[in-house]
């Protein structure tokens, strides 16, 4: 199924954020209006995190009928690319959502530089000449207050002239920096003369070369709200500290609305690392295959494994909207996913592991065709034709010598029941000299097709099976959690991150064996592979008649303590 088009999102369900735009409609601000924005940097690939925020910011725009910018904060060229802009987009449209106006930071810099100005002008900035490192040793810590710079009271007029002369390049980068005059002694310290400006000689990926000064995050993103008119701003928890300094620039600039912050808490989630700047890192170590590899938490990852927009969706609104933050287990995620593919997936049957199984009172040469249901979710799905032969192909895991008790599947002397098919019994049991189990003898009962026993005898265990005269041999990728620690970004001091990854983390199936209709199975193509799990065409390396499988999640989950699989 494609998901190229956006779709109306689901309902979303009540939360704090409901109630603040509620009490600030009924008391007649912003004129009724709600309008959002999503202000991503484009430094990276957006991810799993990101999802949250988008869904909070466009859907409160849905839900009061307003609207929602898409803004890109690109006020550090030395980190910003096109190709993250670009594939920003791409991500918010494929989630479903659609923005109502476009801005990038840089649309807003020569109204950000006279906002500055002013701030010159009446005595609440100032250039100062002290080094960054300088900079962060007067500016004390939490349980101690900062000292003012030696170039806090220098005369308006000069800071004026440096911080013109800064614009045109006259300073090389880090000589000088604006910062505001607000309170050195303040337990706040983003209080503390925050710095507004620096010096940095660096392309930009949309104004060139035109700049070399560029405003802080902290000063451009209220201002840029308030260009907007964005009645209220949605961040994530971190920021609830800046708030103070957000309002402050509100109160000290001439600005055309007044933008209301509220925070709510960030997305973490177990086995999951979504910090922009280690992903960065993992992509650049070649660690994944780029940003977009199936184990990566992004969205063009989670897209590539096979996540649909509406298990995100759904995902999103199971953990709610919250206060303060927690840690989100990862099963959640995947249930989210499993739920939705239970629904949507076709049912294919492949055998990851095979061992050979011949039914000698089969015919020789004998081809029967059985139907099969496509997705027992969706009778518009229909059938399909699935050859049965005379050899075929199970899991291995499907067969034990010795078996234990309550094992319901193959064992000598023991039947079974093929899917949509016929039962079996296993007579006998070939190795080679290793010991090791090769084939498998069996004998099939001819009248027990599609679940019938005519002496009514029970049969309790089903397994999936391949004709080996017919069977597709295709690439299977197996991706599991790229972190084996529950919470990877927990290490000691002085231990790398990195030693968290999983080795296992993906697993390239060495003999395959899939049911032939999946030849023509097309990119993008959801697949429930029978007792195993959920498999998706690679929309990138699949090509006509010869597909790519990559699994988007097992059929439970294989991180907890569950019992092995029987039936």
């Amino acid at each position: 199924m494609s998901h190229d088009t956006p779709t109306a999102p689901e309902k979303t369900y009540r939360h704090f954020i409901h109630d603040e735009i509620d009490a600030d409609l009924a008391a007649g601000k912003n004129d009724g209006r709600v309008q959002t924005r999503f202000p991503p940097e484009p430094n990276g690939y957006l991810h799993i995190g990101h999802v949250k925020a988008i869904c909070v910011n466009f859907g409160l725009a849905q839900k009061y009928g307003g609207k929602c910018n898409l803004r890109f904060d690109d006020t550090n060229p030395t980190k910003e690319e096109q190709e993250y802009v670009r594939s920003i987009q791409n991500d918010v449209r494929w989630l479903g959502f659609q923005w109502d106006a476009l801005f990038y930071a840089s649309d807003f810099f020569e109204q950000l530089y006279q906002y500055a100005e002013h701030l010159i002008t009446t005595g609440k900035a100032y250039v100062c000449d002290l080094t960054g490192d300088q900079v962060s040793e007067y500016r004390g810590r939490l349980d101690k207050p900062g000292r003012e710079s030696p170039f806090r009271n220098r005369p308006a007029a000069e800071s004026l002239d440096l911080f013109r002369r800064m614009r045109k390049g006259e300073f090389p980068d880090g000589a000088r920096t604006l910062r505001a005059k607000i309170d050195m002694a303040s337990p706040n310290p983003n209080l503390r003369d925050p710095v507004l400006y620096r010096i940095l000689h660096a392309h930009h990926h949309r104004t060139g070369g035109k700049w070399c000064i560029y405003p802080m995050y902290d000063f451009a993103h209220g201002q840029c709200d308030a260009l907007e008119k964005i009645t209220h701003s949605i961040c994530t928890l971190e920021f609830e500290i800046h708030r103070p300094l957000y309002d402050w620039f509100l109160d000290h600039l001439p600005v055309p609305a007044r933008p209301r912050q509220i925070e709510f808490a960030r997305l973490n989630i177990t086995y999951t690392v979504l910090s922009k700047r280690k992903l960065l890192e993992l992509v650049q170590a070649k660690i994944v295959h780029g940003w977009d590899d199936p184990r990566m938490p992004t969205i063009s990852g989670l897209r590539r494994r096979g996540y649909t927009p509406e298990a995100l969706r759904a995902f999103c609104d199971t953990i709610g909207v919250a206060r303060f933050n927690s840690t989100v287990d990862k099963q959640l995620l995947e249930n989210s996913i499993r739920e939705d593919l239970n629904k949507r997936a076709k049912r294919a049957m492949g055998v990851l592991d095979p061992i050979k199984v011949t039914l000698e009172n089969f015919p020789v040469g004998r081809v029967e065709w059985i139907e099969a249901v496509n997705n027992p979710e969706d009778p518009s799905a229909g059938t399909r034709r699935v050859p049965i032969t005379r050899t075929l192909w199970i899991e291995r895991d499907d067969f034990r010598e010795e078996p234990p008790k309550k094992f319901f599947r193959l064992a000598p002397g023991k039947e079974v029941r093929l899917r949509y098919a016929y039962c079996i019994t296993c007579k006998e049991v070939k190795k080679d000299a290793a010991g090791n189990v090769t084939e498998l003898v069996c004998t099939y009962d001819p009248e027990t097709l599609h679940g019938s026993t005519p002496d009514g005898r029970k049969v309790k265990g089903i397994i999936h099976w391949v004709s080996a005269d017919h069977a597709l041999d295709a690439p299977v990728r197996l991706y599991d959690h790229l972190f084996a620690a529950e919470f990877p970004d927990d290490v000691p001091e002085g231990v790398d991150w990195k030693s968290n990854l999983n080795p296992n983390s993906l697993t390239q199936v060495a003999t395959p064996k899939l049911e032939p209709s999946l030849r023509d199975a097309k990119p993008g193509v959801h697949y429930q592979f029978e007792r195993i799990g959920y498999f998706f065409t690679d929309p990138i390396e699949s090509k006509p008649g010869a597909p790519v499988f990559n699994r988007t999640v097992t059929l439970r989950d294989t991180w907890a303590k569950i019992e092995k699989r029987d039936e």
